[in-house]
């Protein structure tokens, strides 16, 4: 018996010590139990005086099972005491693994190495964050979880569909040796590094990515662009042929961009000279600047009747209405393309220029200058050597392109952790490729006919700098990581995020997190943060979240019955996160 209680305030409990405190080893943090009458309530020691303790109730037992919370409070007459090794197992779960199901986690820094050992579904069945500064242990923490999910003797997780995006490529190193553990383990790593990869270069069929893809990836900032991608992506697939049907399209587009120049009412001479840049640029073997016009007697050429004469006055404006009006089509309908047919971005930026005129980016400066923006930057990533990505050598669904992702190359075996060294590229970009192969997969398990029959984690390394607050809900009308956020459980898609800064976290996102590793956090405002995102959390462990030792975390959550304590066992190997060694390399 430790003592007697002689004050009981809101959730603390002040206990007068009936012990030598200056005989015992450390009690701060430890749990203690509170017997009366039969009933178990737990709480634990947050502060401690010469003869007094003063002690956090977090729960209580019913039966051998421990519940968070409590209904009521210990009496004065309770007797206080320490929690027994039987009694700490039904709180940070028992020391050997006896089922399917659970895995080792890391050791408690409070209880001797005691090991603890998480249930996979309420650790991995919901969206977790791993978070700490910089030299915390974040990298040391993931790479040793999931070298412990499948190091285990029993029990690995063959069908699991794990994709990391690594920041930094740092994973490879801890997780390329699984399959000496287990030669059905698989691990794949897709790089960004075009000039020397050191796995398969990352690509992505173009025709699985729709209006909101594209959008994405060309930055678009404003509403009013949406339609003339919509447009791009329409026409692509007609004008990659030249059958008959194709031709007349082509030349219907070109005609209405010509006639609305005809008659927008501008001097003679500005409309001669936009329908002849309109032709030098967009033109087929029948409308073109010499497109001939027969009329009795001679025959002229459409370039020819454009003439202004030195009054300012186009004479033939009629004949050349006339002979444009011919190539236009009645009731034209173009539809999106449904993935079944390749095309390439040399495709989708002819496509561009077309639906650029097609939208009258000619009869307004304004528009002109809003629109054109997207030309330039689809030009930009095709003169780049970004344009690679989109290079995939053969015609492929969505269901084969995601069974290719997630196949050892060569083998056909299947990989549970499937790498995306996003290191080689710039950050825009990468958040790019993060969001369009996110949105990819979960629009492949939407189609499931089974709905979560087959779950995807997705983890994101430094995810401040892509899971943000972005314009993406005012343009698109929703953000990729927050919708799945909020519906991914439901379709088996769950996000991991590793970050230093969580504040700057979409705050949708992070909210919809289950479970918390916190590694050491100094910044105030993240500190502040944490605060308040965890619920129930005391100034104590906030305390103590300034002061955790690299690869020491507090874990929080729906896997964990109380906050813990954890230390993570060095991975073996290790990521490539180390510091420069500075001593080293100088001298």
């Amino acid at each position: 018996m430790l003592g007697k209680i002689i004050e009981i305030k809101d959730t603390q409990i002040t206990v007068k010590l009936e012990i030598d405190i200056t005989t015992q080893a450390s009690l701060m943090n430890l749990h203690v139990v509170f017997e009366d009458q039969g009933k178990k309530q737990v709480g634990e020691i947050i502060s401690i005086s010469k003869d007094t303790i003063l002690i956090q109730i977090l729960g209580e037992f019913i039966g051998d099972r421990f519940a968070p919370g409590f209904n009521k409070k210990p009496s004065f007459k309770a007797t206080v005491r320490m929690i027994s090794l039987e009694e700490l197992s039904s709180i940070y779960g028992h020391q050997q693994i006896k089922e399917a199901g659970y895995m080792y986690l890391g050791t408690s820094t409070l209880y001797n190495n005691y090991r603890i050992n998480v249930n996979v579904n309420d650790l991995f069945a919901h969206h977790f964050g791993v978070i700490g500064n910089t030299g915390s242990g974040k990298s040391f923490a993931v790479s040793r979880i999931f070298q412990n999910l499948f190091s285990a003797s029993s029990y690995v997780p063959l069908k699991s569909n794990i994709m990391i995006f690594d920041a930094y490529g740092e994973y490879t190193n801890a997780f390329s040796n699984l399959s000496s553990t287990n030669p059905n383990i698989g691990y794949k790593t897709f790089t960004t590094n075009i000039k020397n990869p050191e796995g398969e270069i990352l690509r992505i069929p173009l025709w699985l990515l729709d209006v909101d893809d594209l959008a994405i990836l060309l930055g678009v900032d404003s509403a009013s662009q949406i339609p003339i991608l919509e447009k791009a992506l329409k026409l692509v697939v007609l004008l990659r042929s030249d059958n008959k049907d194709v031709l007349a399209h082509k030349n219907d587009i070109i005609a209405r961009a010509i006639m609305d120049i005809l008659m927008s009412g501008k001097e003679s001479t500005k409309i001669r000279d936009q329908v002849m840049a309109v032709l030098t640029n967009f033109n087929t073997n029948e409308l073109n600047l010499e497109t001939p016009i027969i009329e009795p007697g001679y025959t002229r050429t459409l370039k020819q009747c454009l003439f202004v004469d030195k009054s300012g006055k186009m004479q033939d404006v009629e004949v050349v209405v006339d002979t444009i009006s011919k190539f236009m089509i009645e009731n034209l309908e173009l539809k999106t393309p449904d993935g079944t047919i390749p095309y390439t971005l040399s495709d989708l930026e002819k496509a561009m220029d077309f639906a650029l005129i097609s939208e009258g980016v000619l009869k307004s400066d304004k528009v002109f200058d809003n629109a054109n923006v997207l030309s330039v930057r689809l030009h930009s990533l095709v003169s780049s050597d970004y344009r690679e990505f989109f290079s995939y050598p053969e015609m492929t669904d969505k269901a084969t392109y995601i069974d290719y992702l997630m196949s050892i190359p060569g083998t056909g075996r299947k990989a549970q952790i499937v790498n995306f060294n996003i290191n080689y590229v710039d950050d825009r970009f990468a958040k790019s490729l993060v969001k369009v192969i996110t949105k990819l997969v979960f629009s492949y398990t939407l189609e499931l006919r089974r709905r979560a029959s087959m779950p995807f984690h997705i983890i994101i390394e430094e995810a401040h700098r892509y899971v943000q607050n972005d314009k993406d809900e005012e343009i698109l009308g929703y953000n990729i990581f927050n919708r799945i956020a909020k519906e991914g459980r439901k379709y088996g898609v769950l996000l991991g995020f590793i970050t230093q800064r969580p504040s700057e976290l979409s705050e949708t996102s992070i909210s919809q997190c289950s479970n918390f590793l916190i590694l050491r956090t100094v910044h105030p405002r993240d500190v502040e943060y944490i605060k308040n995102l965890i619920p129930n959390i005391s100034e104590e462990i906030i305390s103590e979240l300034k002061t955790l030792q690299p690869g020491c975390c507090m874990a929080f959550g729906s896997a964990f019955k109380v906050p813990i304590a954890i230390k993570f066992d060095k991975p073996n190997p290790e990521p490539l996160s180390n510091n420069a060694d500075i001593i080293k390399l100088w001298y």
